[in-house]
């Protein structure tokens, strides 16, 4: 069975929308408009939910009318409805992503961007057309065509958007990598792709160092062997050197020779490939998840417009990096008319406060960071609240990791106390948050996503593949319908084994997504972990985020990473923990550590062994990776280290002697 929720909150939100703010919602105007329609009462969230997958085909295709999205959608909405793996959306529609997001092109605002050097810098929609018609016209040239494909090596800046959307207007798909990948991790991604051309910069900012590419990409380039050509946008040096590189040009003289042109966007099938996107690696080469035009653009769309309330106008960001899918996801911000803000560096470079400083210069009223960044900001003592005038912002959204219940409340206690907080919940594999995701009709409970995303039928299962009813504990996160964001296959896997094998080998006819999670009684989630990380001491499954809310509590720990170590024909827990500068773990702190987490969890997540690190391992968008500390303290090989940002901190977990006894 499911594991009972160890304590379950007040039912007392932490913040309630005012009654004029849901009449104003984007949301609660599309559902006025289906409750006329269809003769229907939906008087709140859930209700509204439910229809939304009750009612699957009318729902999808009033949505599509309802956002304006430019193309041709045909007659039929679902196709297979009943087999989700063979579930088609919209199959004899045409519509091109890239059309969508460049249909204004005005001087207002798109795209405001920042690095941690140098001024900032503004382009209007006007600009991002007159770039994209440019870029792309350059790619014709060099014969790149439908289902050709592109790759980005770059920073998070206009340009990176500029490239992806060329590329999806003439039907080619696109994938990118951030620069701090390391020369293998790319080769991993690209070599997998094959693109015809790659973009990139000679340099890059982060934590104030000027960090130079091109000793990379000599060894890059000879091992992706497809790359007709390289474009490399001088990011530092005006006066860029690529004699050393075969095949490379400036990008301005990429696209020199050509005036800007109306855009005949190439109309493509709803499930046409527009990105490829990777999984995190960290157990072996990274999948090539590929994600269509249609299913994107109509869930990115719904969840701005709907569920975070994004108006024409207003101006959103999150801080992320090219090699996250927030960075796509955030992009989609184009096409409802929001300003896009755009960061590229340390968020705590110098004092720690640069994101803030910019956002707010900005009037930014939706602000997107990662559940570790919220931690960051309580363990360094930043308090916006007390710096900022945070009056347009309106929405923060948290993602990468469970936002543990302090985590809430350093939000609203530190940061803006009438704020609508959603922490959100999807992945590269969706490339969406529509496993859980905030509303703006609805209350926000601590430590609870407020649901999932309308038209996605997310349930709970327990450990006999049967549903779990609301407050009953924790199971098997899945999904039982088919929905627009599934990815519409892997690259390279032509009968769809690997796909299979990914998310529907589990269940018969069900997504199996591998997260361990609750729903609660305010219909909202609580994220547990992955199941492949769950600890088992005893034959009890526990989420591994129950122990590290109860860590966060301790003063000392910055952070701390949790795994089952085989033990004596069981399992047990053992913590390795992270001290603050100037703390040391002794035996009165251990027994701090273990006397909190029985309190305020369980006996059984008691941890066998406390054990001092410098370091925890984690991926490059940030997430901690207990999966490759639990291969190493068993002495497996961790099968791609090349997936980590700090591949030299699995050192510290090897031939541990406390391990031994």
């Amino acid at each position: 069975m499911g594991q009972t929720s160890l304590m379950p909150e007040k039912n007392i939100p932490l913040w309630s929308p005012s009654q004029s703010a849901v009449e104003n919602s984007n949301m609660f105007k599309f559902k006025t408009y289906l409750e006329k329609k269809y003769n229907v009462t939906l008087p709140d969230y859930p209700s509204f939910y439910f229809w939304s997958i009750e009612h699957a085909e009318d729902f999808w295709s009033e949505y599509w009318d309802y956002a304006g999205l430019i193309g041709d959608k045909g007659n039929v909405v679902i196709a297979n409805k009943d087999q989700i793996e063979q579930a088609k959306f919209f199959p004899e529609a045409r519509i091109n992503y890239a059309e969508n997001m460049l249909k204004r092109r005005d001087e207002a605002p798109a795209i405001i961007f920042k690095t941690e050097q140098g001024p900032e810098r503004t382009d209007s929609f006007a600009d991002v057309y007159a770039a994209v018609s440019k870029i792309r016209q350059a790619m014709v040239n060099e014969g790149v065509e439908k289902g050709d494909r592109i790759a980005a090596y770059m920073p998070n800046m206009p340009e990176t958007i500029y490239v992806a959307l060329a590329a999806a207007s003439l039907g080619a798909i696109f994938s990118s990598a951030s620069p701090d990948f390391g020369a293998g991790g790319v080769i991993d991604r690209f070599g997998q792709t094959e693109p015809k051309l790659l973009f990139t910069v000679d340099h890059y900012y982060y934590g104030g160092k000027n960090l130079d590419q091109r000793t990379k990409l000599a060894d890059i380039l000879p091992a992706l062997p497809s790359v007709q050509k390289t474009i490399i946008i001088p990011n530092v040096q005006d006066d860029l050197d690529t004699s050393a590189l075969p095949n490379t040009v400036r990008y301005e003289d990429f696209i020199a020779s050509y005036a800007v042109q109306d855009i005949a966007f190439t109309r493509v099938e709803f499930n046409h490939p527009l990105y490829i996107m990777f999984s995190s690696g960290t157990t072996g080469a990274p999948k090539c998840i590929v994600h269509g035009h249609g299913g994107t653009l109509i869930q990115h769309v719904k969840e701005l417009s709907l569920h975070c309330d994004l108006k024409k106008g207003e101006r959103i960001f999150y801080y992320t990096t090219c090699g996250w899918m927030m960075w796509n996801w955030l992009i989609s911000g184009l096409a409802v008319d929001a300003t896009v803000l755009l960061y590229d560096g340390s968020p705590f470079h110098e004092d720690g406060h640069i994101l803030w400083d910019f956002t707010t210069r900005h009037k930014c009223n939706v602000f997107g960071t990662s559940a570790k960044y919220i931690e960051a900001l309580k363990t360094n003592h930043i308090f916006p609240k007390d710096h900022y005038d945070l009056s347009d912002l309106r929405m923060i959204t948290s993602t990468g990791s469970p936002l543990v219940h302090e985590g809430f409340d350093f939000v609203y206690d530190h940061i803006k106390s009438d704020v609508h907080l959603a922490s959100i919940y999807g992945g590269t594999d969706v490339i969406t948050a529509s496993f859980g995701i905030g509303n703006p009709i609805s209350p926000v409970y601590r430590g609870e996503l407020q649901g999932s995303a309308l038209g996605v039928d997310v349930q709970i299962f327990d450990d006999e593949g049967q549903p779990m009813a609301e407050g009953t504990g924790a199971g098997e996160l899945v999904c039982v319908n088919a929905h627009p964001s599934m990815p519409v296959g892997f690259w390279n896997d032509p009968d769809g084994a690997k796909y299979h094998k990914a998310y529907f080998a589990e269940y018969e006819n069900i997504w199996h997504h591998g997260d361990w999670v609750e729903k609660t009684i305010n219909h909202g989630l609580i994220v547990h972990g992955r199941s492949d990380a769950t600890l088992n001491p005893g034959g009890v499954r526990i989420g591994t985020a129950e122990i590290y809310r109860q860590v966060e509590k301790i003063e000392d720990v910055a952070e701390s990473i949790c795994v089952g170590q085989n033990w004596e024909g069981d399992v047990r827990v053992i913590l390795f923990v992270v001290m603050k500068p100037g703390k040391t773990l002794d035996e009165d702190l251990i027994k701090q550590i273990r006397t909190q987490i029985r309190v305020g969890a369980s006996p059984r997540h008691m941890p066998a062994k406390v054990i001092a690190v410098a370091d925890i391992p984690r991926t490059r968008s940030g997430k901690i990776t207990e999966i490759a500390v639990r291969d190493v303290i068993h002495g497996r090989k961790v099968k791609n280290v090349e997936a980590l940002a700090n591949p030299e901190s699995l050192e510290l977990y090897k031939d541990i002697a406390e391990l031994a006894v």
